[in-house]
């Protein structure tokens, strides 16, 4: 009995790896890169209306890029390192 217990204590590390880190880094980037891109579009008057508010990059690329990051962050977490044995 002593032997399993010994062996749960040393399977016991850390939880994530270098590429675990990596990718949660990756879709930490492509986040802070989509709500960069929605920034922006207003115009100095309240009076005067700006269509800039309404381009490609605001409403479908920028929540692309941040779908696909949440994407890149559960990938990475749930992804299990292969096993060295």
């Amino acid at each position: 009995m002593a032997v399993k217990n010994q062996k749960k204590e040393e399977d016991l590390g850390f939880a994530f790896h270098k590429e675990n880190y990596l990718l949660l880094i990756a879709g930490l980037i492509l986040i802070a890169a989509g709500f960069l891109l929605m920034l922006g579009g207003g115009s100095d008057d309240p009076q005067v209306f700006s269509e800039a508010l309404f381009d490609f990059r605001r409403l479908t690329l920028a929540p692309i890029l941040i779908l696909a990051g949440f994407i890149v962050e559960i990938y990475a977490i749930m992804k299990r390192p292969k096993s060295t044995n």
